[in-house]
C-alpha cells in the first residue's frame, strides 16, 4: 500500500530532529567522513621534536600527552610541550560552520590566557591540509599551533568524536572536562583551571 501525506508526517518529523540535533554534521560535512575511533595506546615522542607552547621544562609527561603530529604548517608537535600547564585542546573541523562561528572567541580565549594556560586547535575529520589553512587564516587561528590530524590520532587518545569539543587538562595532565561547551562556560572553566 502506498504511503499518504499523513503516514509520512512521523518519518518527516523525526528525520527533521535527527539533523536539527546533528549540528554540524549537516550538509556542509563530507558525507564519507565519521569521526574517529575509541582511544588507542600512546605513541612515544621522538627526540629533537619542537612546539611553540611550553610547560615547566622539568614536568613530567602524563601519558595522555606522550604524542608527536605534525601542526597545520607541516611542523611537529610533541605533546609532551604542554606538560606542566594547563591545556585547552579544541577539536575543530574546517568545514564546521558552528566551529567556524566561534574561532574569534577562541583566540580571544587564547590571548587572554597565554601567559598561564596553552591553548592548541586540533583540526581533523577530513578537513584536509589546504582548508585547514585556509581556516586558521580566515578564522585569526593561525596566532596558535593547531595541528592537523585528518587520520584521528588524537581525536583518538582523547575520546572525542564531533568538532567544536574541547578537552581541558590540568597542569598535572588530567582531563578535567571533555565535551562541547558555550563560550561563556568555556571562559569560566578556563579561569578556573591550575
Amino acid at each position: 500500500m502506498p504511503a499518504t501525506g499523513s503516514s509520512l508526517l512521523p518519518l518527516t518529523l523525526t528525520l527533521t530532529a535527527v539533523l536539527a540535533l546533528a549540528g554540524c554534521a549537516g550538509a556542509d560535512r563530507p558525507a564519507a567522513e565519521s569521526a574517529p575511533g575509541t582511544p588507542t595506546s600512546a605513541p612515544t615522542t621522538p627526540a629533537g621534536t619542537t612546539a611553540a607552547p611550553t610547560g615547566s621544562a622539568a614536568a613530567p609527561v602524563p601519558a595522555v600527552l606522550d604524542f608527536t603530529v605534525r601542526t597545520i604548517d607541516g611542523k611537529p608537535f610533541a605533546g609532551s610541550a604542554l606538560a606542566g600547564k594547563p591545556a585547552v585542546l579544541w577539536f575543530w573541523a574546517a568545514w564546521c560552520g558552528r566551529c567556524r562561528g566561534v574561532a574569534g572567541d577562541v583566540a580571544a580565549l587564547r590571548r587572554d590566557h597565554a601567559d598561564r594556560v596553552n591553548l592548541i586547535g586540533v583540526a581533523g575529520l577530513g578537513s584536509g591540509d589546504e582548508a585547514m589553512r585556509r581556516f586558521a587564516g580566515d578564522t585569526g587561528i593561525a596566532e596558535f599551533p593547531n595541528l592537523a590530524d585528518d587520520e584521528g590520532e588524537v581525536w583518538r587518545r582523547f575520546g572525542v568524536r564531533s568538532q567544536e569539543w574541547y578537552v581541558l587538562l590540568d597542569s598535572a595532565g588530567r582531563v578535567t572536562h571533555s565535551g562541547a561547551l558555550s563560550q561563556a562556560e568555556l571562559r569560566r572553566r578556563v579561569a578556573g583551571l591550575t
